[in-house]
């Protein structure tokens, strides 16, 4: 049986009125993660000419972690309330061409396995590469062509439709929630290692996870030093939504998870922790 979930405590209530979204609401984290286990599968699975990521691995245990452990981060904004999201929908940044970056959404990502989330994120790579886009990516050139002012009227009207109304805007086929639940973004490809990454307002992100570069470190186990595979992870969240021991949360349950790459592997069937 669920935890029951106050998603609009008297905290939240202050703070939506308190900030505005989400320029000054903004917190930041950063630590890393011994991501060894997982290097060694993908190293594995290399072997019989299966190709995967660190990033499919951050993404299928982000999440997990947003639906199972801490739904309460798995929300946005509207009209002054929290409103809790169904499913765990994570944005993944795409690298087009190492000079435009653009995206996609792994709908009900807590129930893919990372073979599954490849899968699609290869899909969707090859398809924006051939210059093929849709949901609201495909709207931009449009929007890019409308003269200023009207350019930014039209961009807080689809903000206020799809968000505020909960409604696909019109004509330019933009789904009710184009971004999901969380943005995952890998910026170790450019090796760098921390990246402070804004929130995307459009986006009613309640976070952003910022993947750096993994590097091999020595670490202290048991009192001896050893060589691991470190991941390190800069996470920005809306304080409207998120405090320090929800993140917490999140940051802990997900690095749990990243030591366990076999179940990660494997297809969830997930029980959402929470009674609204």
């Amino acid at each position: 049986m669920g935890r029951s979930i106050n998603f609009n405590n008297s905290w939240r209530r202050l703070a939506i009125a308190t900030y505005t979204a989400p320029k000054d609401s903004r917190i930041y984290g950063t630590f890393e993660v011994d991501v060894t286990p997982v290097m060694e599968f993908i190293a594995a699975r290399k072997q019989e000419g299966i190709k995967l990521s660190i990033t499919h691995f951050v993404c299928a245990a982000v999440a997990r972690t947003l639906y199972e452990d801490i739904p309460e981060i798995n929300c946005f904004v509207r009209r002054g309330k929290v409103v809790p999201r169904q499913d765990s929908d994570v944005f993944v940044s795409i690298n087009v061409d190492q000079r435009e970056m653009t995206g996609t959404v792994l709908r009900k990502c807590q129930e893919l396995s990372v073979y599954e989330i490849a899968e699609q994120l290869q899909h969707a790579a090859e398809e924006k590469r051939s210059g093929v886009e849709s949901g609201a990516f495909a709207a931009k050139d449009f929007l890019s062509k409308v003269p200023w002012p009207f350019r930014r009227w039209l961009f807080l009207l689809i903000k206020w439709w799809i968000f505020d109304l909960g409604l696909p805007f019109p004509f330019l086929k933009i789904p009710p929630d184009p971004f999901g639940s969380i943005m995952v973004t890998n910026i170790g490809t450019f090796g760098l290692q921390y990246g402070m990454v804004a929130l995307f307002p459009i986006g009613r992100l309640p976070g952003v996870v910022t993947m750096g570069r993994v590097m091999e470190k020595p670490v202290v186990i048991d009192g001896k030093i050893c060589i691991r595979s470190m991941l390190p992870l800069t996470g920005t969240f809306d304080h409207r939504i998120v405090d320090g021991a929800q993140a917490g949360i999140l940051a802990n349950c997900a690095i749990r998870r990243l030591q366990d790459p076999e179940e990660l592997a494997r297809p969830n069937k997930p029980v959402k922790n929470v009674e609204q």
